[in-house]
């Protein structure tokens, strides 16, 4: 992140004295432009109080503000250990629970979305990849080739909107159900992206940002890419 351009925006906000709707959005975007560890998001708390300090005159608001800051230091203190061993989570169906887990983190991608499915055929999920297109979300597929052009299948409307998709040719099936987003989370299990398998199937997800289980993640995503798009 860009630590003037973050210094920047906490300045213009404090104009007025008050964070607007349009002010929130700017700052949220630009903390998003990449992941944020616990070290990196403390050295911005600290930034912000810093600015604040900054602009105050008065020596007794000054000593409010630092017993502020001491105070948030003393909840995010408490709130590291949880955190910490709490990155990665299992949803279960039949029922909504992986459908949710997948559209949100569909929804909060921003840079990259490597999505390596069997078939997919809910279109709401569709929508959400389409969405993220249309955010400027790099987003490539990879699929089956027997699975394609499936009744339902959503991949010919995903490939007809500009999204890069490859599948795979062979008489085998690339029968993974996996994503990799921003290269920070990855969602992996039985669970194919079909309404069948929201609504009836026992199927599993598990969502994860251990970096060594994304890391693997993306290699074979980028093999598969490499071998079938060639």
């Amino acid at each position: 992140m860009d630590t003037q351009g973050f210094d920047r925006a906490l300045l213009a906000t404090l104009e007025d004295g008050r964070l607007s709707r349009a002010e929130r959005q700017a700052l949220s975007e630009l903390l998003g432009e990449a992941p944020l560890d616990a070290a990196k998001l403390a050295q911005l708390r600290a930034r912000a109080f810093a600015v604040a300090k900054e602009r105050l005159a008065d020596p007794g608001a000054r000593a409010l503000l630092e017993w502020v800051e001491d105070f948030v230091k003393l909840l995010v203190q408490r709130d590291v250990a949880p955190a910490a061993t709490s990155n990665s989570r299992a949803c279960f169906s039949p029922g909504e629970a992986c459908l949710t887990e997948i559209l949100g983190q569909l929804g909060r991608a921003r840079k990259t979305a490597d999505i390596c499915v069997f078939t997919i055929t809910d279109d709401r999920i569709a929508r959400a990849i389409l969405a993220a297109h249309a955010r400027k979300v790099q987003v490539r597929v990879i699929t089956d080739n027997d699975k394609q052009f499936d009744g339902g299948s959503d991949i010919e409307r995903l490939r007809s909107a500009g999204i890069s998709v490859t599948v795979d040719e062979t008489e085998h099936h690339m029968h993974h159900k996996f994503a990799v987003l921003d290269g920070v989370t990855l969602l992996n299990g039985s669970y194919n992206w079909t309404r069948s398998a929201s609504a009836f199937n026992e199927e599993n997800l598990i969502v994860t940002s251990e970096p060594g289980l994304v890391q693997a993640f993306a290699r074979q995503f980028g093999a598969l890419w490499d071998a079938l798009d060639g």
